[in-house]
């Protein structure tokens, strides 16, 4: 078991590596360089390289430089006109960090003169130390939710087969140096899967694309399908009389069908009957053929309402609830004050 002693100044980073590697937790007092021997290089950080950066603004307002200072028209016009007002991107700050390392281990070491500092880092047992697990600890949480796409990250997505038929919140682990893959874990911390960024596919990749477009869009497809036929063998597994297919789920505002049962009449004994027995069975068959067909296309009130007409008079729509009778209390108020108006009275009377 390998444990690594690691000076911690923030909380979120102990709960974080606490879940990777065997930490042992020390808490210094703050700005007491004795007990943190970094403090010094971060001083040096500060005072060398951060000042000298065009881009510096202080780290307090005692500290900052002079062309944001008040009344400073002469130093802010230099800056101006020296840097362009220019912040340099992050590839180019990692540069200017490892050029001025290469200065700073050229100095002569404090504890011993006659060497410099890299001499004397040389001397140093390095550590062996896996760099993946040091990247997963400086790569930020967020919480992101499972939709339909994946997960939507800074306008990207990404996925995993692991998260087809997942629909919660997660956790994802990402480094702005890399955004091709993010790791999703669970609002545990259990870690389930790594969700790797999806490429945009040319929509007509077989007319006006390329052989990579194609190419790219029949992996695509196949992919689905591979995902599709994945999720069926699951769901026989726990289901396996039930028929896996895909349900079509019908318009709302589509109008219901209305199947009509057919009367299935019983055979005729061969026996002979009577002119009127015959009529009077042939009689009985229509009639319930005909109760039945009203039956099945007798509508609900409620559906008598959903299907209501527009109407371009009052009149027509007095006639209509006359016939068709009233289900909510709007058509009930609209109805009491339509009896008490003088339309009512001329064309119905008292």
């Amino acid at each position: 078991m390998k444990i690594i002693l690691v000076i911690l100044h923030s909380e979120d980073l102990l709960r974080i590596t606490k879940r990777i590697i065997t930490v042992k937790s020390v808490f210094a007092k703050p700005y007491n360089a004795r007990a943190k021997v970094i403090e010094r290089f971060f001083i040096e950080f500060q005072e060398e390289f951060e000042n000298m950066m065009f881009s510096y603004i202080g780290t307090s307002i005692e500290n900052k430089p002079a062309w944001l200072k008040r009344e400073e028209k002469l130093h802010r016009e230099m800056h101006k006109a020296l840097t362009v007002n220019k912040v340099p991107t992050v590839q180019e700050t990692i540069k200017f960090i490892d050029c001025w390392i290469q200065y700073h281990n050229l100095k002569p070491c404090p504890n011993d003169r006659s060497k410099i500092i890299q001499e004397m880092l040389d001397t140093v047992q390095k550590q062996e130390i896996d760099k993946n697990i040091l990247n997963d600890l400086m790569t930020k949480t967020e919480p992101r939710t499972v939709t339909r796409n994946g997960i939507t990250f800074l306008g990207l997505h990404y996925r995993n087969e692991l998260l087809f038929n997942l629909r919660e919140q997660v956790y994802i682990r990402y480094s702005l140096f890399d955004l091709s893959k993010v790791y999703v874990y669970s609002l545990k911390g259990e870690f389930l899967c790594i969700a790797k960024q999806e490429t945009k596919v040319h929509p007509m990749a077989y007319h006006l694309g390329t052989v990579k477009d194609t190419e790219e869009f029949k992996q695509k497809i196949q992919k689905q399908r591979r995902q599709l036929n994945k999720a069926k063998k699951e769901f026989l597994k726990y289901f396996p009389t039930e028929k896996a297919e895909v349900l079509e789920i019908s318009d709302i505002n589509e109008e219901p069908i209305i199947e009509l049962i057919p009367v299935i009449e019983k055979p005729k004994r061969e026996r002979k009957k009577s002119g009127l027995r015959a009529e009077a069975e042939e009689a009985c068959v229509e009639q319930d053929s005909k109760r039945r067909l009203m039956r099945a296309t007798k509508q609900t009130p409620q559906e008598l309402q959903m299907n209501k007409p527009f109407f371009n008079n009052d009149y027509e729509k007095y006639e209509w609830l006359m016939a068709n009778g009233c289900t909510n209390p709007v058509d009930r108020s609209w109805l009491t004050k339509y009896i008490r108006s003088d339309e009512y009275i001329n064309m119905y009377g008292d």
